[in-house]
């Protein structure tokens, strides 16, 4: 299945994409990834719902991120050894985990605000793991029957704040919006291999990052085990997981988001992401 929220920003509903590939409006059926983390046992529910019967969405209705709440929203960093290479980074031996704060998520159409005195703010298109069920201390075997779904994210970075002065991955991670997420939750059983999966990312219109998720250092399953290691993840969490080369700073001279330029990314079977820059008001 493909899961959607839809609406106007803080009053979004669920719903589901049809075989036609139109919004089919789930609010009757269940609010469970509206105001709450989204469940595998309420995605279960969903699969015995008539889709056909269900009301359709406005036509043009815009897209929310497609959880509307997380506890944790975790990120991994340096998980493609190309992208390492071009930020002059050794490879990580092991998964390198930050937060960006919940307040980032964003819908997957939404303008990117540049916040103020950000000079070098950056994409990077990933892959999305939305935790299904409470997680903790799981194996690598076991880690996936855990996962509600996948989504493409664009974990929007502010390199200064990361890197420079005394540097904090959070910090350069965490302002409004830097974390669109969606278009859809797209369930496990629509995604033969997570870990074969083509992603792009262009900026004005020009390729800029092409990759796939082969190339990832540590895997989704692994990655899920990991991090269950050290914190309980509950339905809703999301695990953003590295980005292929390509990234603004990976450029010389470097190359950073400017109000004005436009973001068109995606992942195979996951759906597409476009979207604006614009100035903070």
């Amino acid at each position: 299945m493909k899961l959607v929220r839809f609406g106007a920003k803080g009053a979004e509903k669920p719903g589901i994409v049809d075989a036609n590939g139109a919004i089919r409006d789930l609010s009757g059926v269940t609010a469970d990834f509206v105001d709450a983390g989204v469940s595998v046992d309420a995605i279960n529910k969903i699969r015995g719902v008539d889709v056909s019967s269900l009301p359709m969405a406005p036509a043009g209705s815009r897209l929310g991120p497609v959880v509307g709440r997380v506890n944790n929203f975790i990120a991994i960093g340096l998980n493609y050894a190309d992208h390492a290479a071009e930020s002059n980074l050794p490879i990580p031996k092991e998964p390198i985990i930050f937060n960006k704060a919940p307040s980032t998520l964003a819908g997957p159409n939404d303008d990117v605000v540049i916040p103020p005195g950000s000079e070098k703010s950056d994409w990077e298109v990933e892959l999305a793991i939305v935790i299904g069920k409470d997680c903790y201390q799981v194996s690598e075997a076991d880690a996936l029957n855990y996962v509600a779904g996948y989504a493409v994210c664009n974990d929007i970075s502010e390199r200064a704040w990361q890197t420079e002065g005394t540097g904090q991955w959070t910090k350069g991670k965490s302002a409004p919006g830097f974390g669109p997420l969606g278009p859809w939750l797209v369930t496990p059983d629509e995604i033969p291999n997570v870990q074969s999966l083509s992603m792009f990312l262009d900026v004005n219109g020009k390729r800029i990052q092409t990759g796939n998720t082969a190339t990832m250092i540590f895997g989704a399953a692994f990655i899920v085990s990991y991090v269950s290691k050290f914190m309980l993840m509950q339905p809703g969490d999301v695990i953003t997981t590295g980005t292929p080369p390509g990234v603004g700073m990976g450029f010389k001279p470097p190359i950073y988001l400017k109000v004005s330029d436009t973001m068109h990314l995606g992942i195979e079977g996951l759906g597409e992401q476009h979207q604006t820059c614009i100035a903070y008001k």
